[in-house]
């Protein structure tokens, strides 16, 4: 099935950075027409109140948006990152944000709590997540809630409710179809190792989540080991490499990321063993390991404009349109039949990146209305 996020690509654009948007016109007609409506209902109401959770206060455009990032040495948190900052230089031309306020964790979720306890005391309009822990956090979102701030809080997500809105897609359907190919690929029998992202990371724990329905359904498929690993290549080909040693049967891989694919395949490769089997996601490696070796593969995607979509859905929250509490983003397959649509634009993102579809304004609006 091929994505319903993959797009025509427009010569000559960046895709790691830029957008395909209205015409500004176009832009100043949308703003003009939410202006007016959003006149129309301070009229109707008497009073002007924020329709979203979390916000209150004086709060008007241009607005500060803060965000907290739990580590960037992933390249797909570089790719993530790079489509937050571009919505951001979108919004400003439009009036609508003065800065983006930036912090880096490195992978430590207490530091992360600091970062967003500094963001709170500066008074930022708005603060864009990705959660280093899905409890940890819980206590200071909550207070940056309280304190009338949006808070949007994609990808990896926390338990708390105290938000403006949460961004994903469906991590338990995200490992049970990667589950399912792999079973119907080994006819329900076989000895296979499933690799995973960091433990306590909510996405990577879903994920995992998610298999075992199907795993327990399939009671020949034998889990020799499991590993957890950063989202990169070289930690991943170093645990598949250790494991190939301990492992002289492997019948499949159910990798639960893309970068964790690609070292997998690269360790098989490197010790001479013949390819199995396996998942994964829209790593540029793992696409083009698999497109080279004839790999019988299967992957999915996670957006890297979840993170541009985020900043995008706190600034209409802030304006005062009633997004929803949880904005699902629907999860494309990719196969051998897609795989060429992928790969065509391999060029556009870097050799270690992932190759994620294209976006604009409409698709973004499309699923905040949802």
């Amino acid at each position: 099935m091929a994505s319903p996020f993959l797009l025509p690509h427009k010569k000559g654009i960046d895709m790691n950075i830029s957008k395909h948007r209205p015409s500004a016109s176009l832009r100043s007609r949308l703003l003009a027409g939410a202006a007016a409506a959003a006149a129309l209902l301070v009229l109707g109401a008497g009073t002007a109140s924020a329709a979203a959770n979390c916000i209150k206060g004086d709060r008007k455009a241009p607005y500060t948006i803060g965000w907290a990032n739990i580590y960037s040495v992933p390249t797909w948190m570089k790719q993530t990152e790079g489509t937050i900052a571009a919505e951001v230089e979108t919004l400003k031309k439009d009036g609508l944000v003065k800065d983006l306020m930036i912090t880096d964790a490195q992978g430590n979720a207490q530091t992360q709590i600091q970062h967003i306890q500094s963001m709170i005391d500066a008074n930022v309009d708005a603060i864009v997540v990705i959660a280093g822990s899905s409890n940890a956090l819980d206590r200071v979102i909550s207070d940056a809630c309280d304190k009338g701030i949006a808070v949007v809080n994609f990808d990896s997500l926390v338990n708390t409710d105290k938000v403006t809105a949460k961004i994903n897609t469906d991590s338990s359907e995200w490992g049970a179809g990667a589950a399912k190919w792999l079973a119907d690929q080994l006819g329900g029998k076989g000895k296979i190792i499933v690799m995973n992202g960091p433990a306590g990371i909510s996405v990577s724990d879903d994920r995992r989540k998610g298999a075992q329905p199907v795993l327990d359904a399939n009671p020949g498929l034998e889990i020799i080991t499991e590993t957890n690993t950063e989202y990169n290549v070289a930690p991943a080909q170093e645990a598949m490499t250790s494991l190939l040693f301990a492992n002289p049967e492997i019948d499949g891989v159910l990798s639960l990321g893309g970068a964790l694919s690609a070292g997998s395949v690269m360790a098989f490769d490197r010790q001479g063993r013949e390819q199995v089997p396996i998942t994964g996601e829209n790593a540029r490696q793992f696409l083009e390991l698999w497109k080279e070796k004839g790999l019988k593969g299967w992957a999915t995607m996670q957006p890297n404009w979840l993170g541009a979509l985020s900043v995008y859905t706190a600034v209409q929250a802030l304006e005062g349109k009633d997004v929803p509490a949880f904005i699902k983003v629907p999860l494309p397959v990719i196969d051998d039949s897609s795989i060429d649509g992928y790969l065509a634009r391999a060029d556009q993102f870097p050799a270690d990146g992932y190759i994620y579809s294209d976006y604009d304004q409409a698709l973004f609006d499309k699923l905040i209305a949802q």
